[in-house]
């Protein structure tokens, strides 16, 4: 595809930053004692860039050039992510590993040293898109979370919330991903949702004969059962107890014989259609409390506490919503479930390893795995034929629901009872909510919203995972007495410990590090496990400047951060690992603004993919439209509201003709006349109307642009760049074409003057926002004092003596005047060429002077203004308190005066397709029969001058170029 001529231009632009180090001077230019800090969340270079992360570089582009304006000191360090799920995936597929013995086998440390093998494999193609993009950031000296400089620090904050008590080991039902063989941090979960099929059955368990219940009124005799309903039929194989409500109201009754035990409000649902006979319906949970069935599998392990197992028990859990009103308790599987089993001493059997696959001991289930990504149903299904070959099967039905997923490798997640080591986020939450009301959010709901909720529902934080890849947990224990525990947040401290160097701090380097226990005679070892990539992420802050190490004074003095900004699934990660964290050991925030947007989706709605091939690639997109079109279209749309967007090629184009096309346009036009101007001083009290018009527009939209900015809104600032680029092209510049052609010199020279002013302001403006076009401007009308690109001068202050809110109001009315008038002769089909007689508009409405209704009706080719009642054929149109009405009939002068304009038009079009400058003079002929001749040959003086003619004359021409007017055809031919 050939380049775009603004793709172009912004190529070259691009050579003149570096040539001239421009990106490097804004930061020196600035004053060190007025930073601005903003993070930045490190990406992967796993993969191309694509348009999330186009738009997440754009917002971290924008506000930085604008603070910059301001007079602030803006460092804008790149850092990359390395570490975790993302770079192991990676990894397996290209090993050929489908499974965590198999690492084991291939060996850790190759297997880590391939990872960083692959971390910045993309790192040259993203840094050609974030330049072409026009993104400044220091790439070259970029920060990694795999340097150990970086991983010291995320040992440091370790240690601080060590110190504090913040970090304790625990055990408790989690999401474990089978795959992955490692646990899940509640945000992660929140990540992978996905609807999926799964199979629900309700269980027959056998009540054993021969018990009393409801205080002894009612015994059990054979064939009685109690009913429990569940989505994960191959947990049943893990049940130890059933669940009631105690105040729950239970009815037993009769089917074919048996006997069945079920909460009152399920029995509609769960016996639909099914005759049944009532027994007893004077029934509570507490009546069925104690009573004891038999387990569903038989099993060859022992099992501790049996003998309180197998047993109907009370808890507050227990609802009548859904199932049957009596919840299959299994501990190694839910959380409430473990709860239960504490608190009443319950059995605890756990069938299944972290891999997934049920153990040993399980007869024909040993060996399969419970939820597959492949088939999620296959174990469940097993379960289902079991039950049913027992009889034990009352009901089964397929149940569609939110199921989490592995946020990386996709497989469905288990909820599995194991240890991990946990940050107590509960001691300071409070703290945290109560500092998160300083922060200010764009979109602003998203504060007490989707962030606010978070936090109040915040869990302690489970830190460790049983993977390779990643910044270690430093806690080294002895392996005589695992209460001896020593936690490391340096490396010259495991330095002297151990007395061996250190310089990698990753598993398969630092496991080997031991040390003497100052406790005993034992040896020191550092535990297996390693930190989830959330706490690298949290750690940031601190870690990208090796704090407290370095730079201790200069973080310190720029803590917390000013700005950040990424996309709304962070309020669950990155954003609140940073708040957490630094609540935590700074007792502050770790950032003051936050600019949230949404997705960016392919336009049919879908996630954007490579394989599907359903958005275009960002460079070609470059290409055609340049960098500035996509950057404002971003921008300016619904997803830096939060929102998602479908990636609309369409409303992209838009903005690139309306914004940066206008733009272009009017700086060609600038070019052009150049020649007329000596400075860009302005005495507003002396210009025209239409002048004092758009200078207060921009010294108003300067304003509102800075304020937009100022609250991280670029949505806003958008809008109001585009309509004052309208209003500056569309209103302005088309008014005063004239002027730059007038004879008096005096009148082009404030029409070039005022265009130079105004052009030099607006290209600070929109400098954050447009940044090439910006110093394509800059470059064309700078002044010689002026810095040498637009990005070293500071944002512009707003001339409120050019202020004149009035006016602008007038002159907005004065412009709805004018487009009804175009709605008039559109329903007449009057072109506009046509001059007409007169205009009206309703009394009380314009108060217009005498020099807003010469451009009204220049604007609309009409003669004169009228009173109402002087009209003789009215058509008119009402716009809410506006009532326009305009003269539609036309004489012979008037038609004489349309058709010398459409004769005029025609030699100028001619002029301009063949790029023939204003001011070059050139011969027409022209080929038309007498009438037409006739009219030509008695306007010829007016036709050259309007049209800057050496000669017009009638001749033998080409049968091209035909214009028709009232009188006839007449063929036109330029000769240079």
């Amino acid at each position: 595809m050939q380049k775009n001529k603004y793709a172009l231009e912004e190529e070259e632009i691009l050579k003149f930053w570096e040539k001239n180090k421009i990106f490097e001077r804004s930061i020196t230019e600035r004053p060190e004692n007025k930073p601005y800090v903003f993070y930045d969340g490190p990406p992967f270079a796993t993969g191309l860039p694509h348009y999330g992360h186009i738009l997440s570089s754009t917002v971290k582009d924008v506000f930085p050039r604008y603070q910059t304006m301001k007079g602030k000191r803006v460092d804008r360090r790149w850092g990359w992510d390395c570490h975790g799920l993302p770079i192991e995936n990676i990894a397996e597929k290209e090993l050929g590993i489908k499974t965590k013995k198999q690492i084991e086998e291939f060996g850790v440390e190759k297997f880590n040293e391939f990872c960083r093998s692959k971390v910045l494999e993309y790192a040259e193609e993203w840094k050609k898109v974030i330049h072409r993009l026009g993104r400044w950031a220091d790439m070259e000296n970029a920060y990694k979370t795999m340097d150990p400089n970086y991983m010291e620090s995320v040992w440091w904050v370790f240690k601080e919330l060590w110190d504090k008590g913040l970090i304790y080991e625990g055990y408790r039902s989690m999401h474990i991903c089978p795959r992955c063989e490692t646990t899940l941090s509640q945000s992660e979960v929140a990540e992978g949702y996905k609807d999926i099929k799964d199979l629900s059955v309700v269980a027959k368990f056998h009540l054993k004969s021969g018990q009393k219940f409801a205080d002894g009124k009612y015994e059990i005799k054979d064939s009685a059962y109690i009913l429990a309903w569940t989505t994960t039929p191959w947990t049943l194989i893990g049940n130890v107890a059933l669940a009631v409500g105690e105040n729950i109201k239970y009815t037993a009754l009769r089917i074919d014989g048996s006997l069945y035990i079920i909460a009152t409000d399920r029995i509609e649902d769960v016996f639909a259609d099914q005759k049944y006979e009532i027994v007893h319906n004077d029934l509570v949970g507490k009546d069925l409390v104690g009573l004891k069935y038999e387990p569903l599998f038989e099993t060859d392990n022992k099992i501790e506490n049996s003998k309180n197992g197998w047993q109907v028990v009370p808890a507050d859990f227990v609802t009548t919503e859904d199932g049957t009103g009596i919840v299959h308790v299994a501990p190694a599987f839910g959380e409430d479930d473990l709860n239960l089993s504490k608190k009443l001493n319950l059995p605890f059997i756990q069938h299944i390893g972290m891999d997934g696959i049920i153990k040993s001991g399980y007869g024909e289930f040993s060996g399969l795995s419970v939820k597959p990504a492949g088939d999620v149903q296959i174990t469940d299904v097993a379960v289902m034929k079991y039950l049913d070959g027992k009889n034990l099967l009352f009901d089964k039905t397929q149940y569609e629901h939110s199921y989490p997923h592995c946020w990386r490798c996709e497989t469905p997640l288990i909820n599995y009872a194991t240890s991990s080591w946990f940050v107590a986020v509960e001691k300071v939450k409070n703290e945290a909510i109560k500092l998160s009301k300083d922060i200010d959010w764009m979109p602003n709901h998203i504060k007490d919203g989707r962030f606010g909720m978070w936090l109040k529902g915040a869990r302690d934080w489970s830190i460790s995972r049983q993977r390779y890849w990643a910044s270690v947990i430093p806690i080294w224990v002895c392996d005589q007495d695992s209460k001896h525990q020593k936690v490391i947040g340096s490396i010259k401290e495991l330095e002297d410990l151990s007395s061996q160097k250190v310089t990698d701090l990753h598993k398969h380097i630092i496991d080997k590090v031991v040390f003497k226990c100052d406790e005993c005679s034992g040896k020191m070892k550092r535990i297996p496990d390693v930190l989830d990539t959330w706490f690298d992420s949290g750690s940031m802050p601190y870690a990208q400047m090796h704090y407290p190490f370095e730079h201790k004074e200069k973080f310190e003095d720029n803590f917390p951060a000013e700005f950040i900004g990424e996309g709304i699934d962070q309020t669950r990660a990155w954003f609140y690992y940073l708040h957490i964290l630094s609540t935590a050991i700074m007792h502050k925030s770790a950032y003051r603004n936050v600019a949230v947007n949404g997705i960016v989706l392919a336009e049919d709605g879908k996630k954007m993919s490579k394989r599907l091939n359903n958005y275009p690639d960002p460079m070609k997109i470059f290409d055609q439209y340049g960098a500035d079109a996509l950057r404002f279209y971003l921008m300016g749309s619904t997803v830096m509201q939060a929102e998602n967007l479908f990636f609309s090629e369409l409303e992209l184009r838009e903005a690139y003709n309306k914004v940066i096309n206008t733009l272009n346009n009017i700086l060609s036009f600038y070019k052009i006349y150049k020649g007329e101007i000596k400075d860009a001083e302005i005495e507003n009290a002396h210009l025209p109307a239409i002048d004092r018009y758009i200078l207060s527009r921009l010294e108003s939209s300067i304003e509102q642009v800075e304020e937009s900015f100022t609250k991280y809104d670029s949505v806003k600032a958008c809008r109001q760049i585009r309509l004052f680029i309208e209003d500056f092209s569309v209103w302005w510049l088309r008014r005063s074409r004239e002027r730059f052609r007038s004879e008096q010199k005096n009148e082009r020279e404030i029409a070039m003057t005022t265009l130079k002013y105004v052009l030099l302001k607006t290209s600070q403006m929109i400098a954050p926002l447009l940044p090439f076009t910006a110093e394509s401007i800059w470059q064309e009308v700078k002044l010689d004092d002026d810095p040498e690109s637009v990005h070293l001068s500071n944002w512009p202050k707003a001339n409120k003596q050019m202020l004149d809110e009035n006016l602008e109001q007038i002159m907005g009315r004065a412009r709805r005047v004018v487009e009804t008038g175009h709605s008039l002769r559109q329903k007449n089909s009057l072109k506009v060429r046509q001059p007409l007689a007169q205009i009206s508009f309703a009394p009380g409405f314009g108060d217009f002077d005498d020099e807003i209704i010469p451009i009204i009706l220049e604007e609309l080719n009409i003669e004169k203004s009228v009173s109402k009642n002087e009209i003789k054929s009215p058509d008119s149109l009402e716009d809410h308190e506006l009532e326009v009405t305009i003269d539609t009939e036309i004489d012979e002068r008037l038609q004489g005066l349309g058709d010398l304009r459409d004769i005029i038009r025609a030699i100028q079009n001619l002029r301009k397709n063949m790029d023939l400058s204003p001011s070059e003079k050139v011969s027409v002929i022209y080929f038309a029969d007498e009438k037409v001749k006739k009219f030509i040959e008695s306007n010829n003086a007016e036709i050259k001058s309007s049209t800057n003619l050496d000669e017009l004359s009638c001749k033998e021409t080409d049968q091209e170029n035909k214009v028709e007017i009232s009188l006839g055809s007449v063929y036109f031919k330029v000769l240079k």
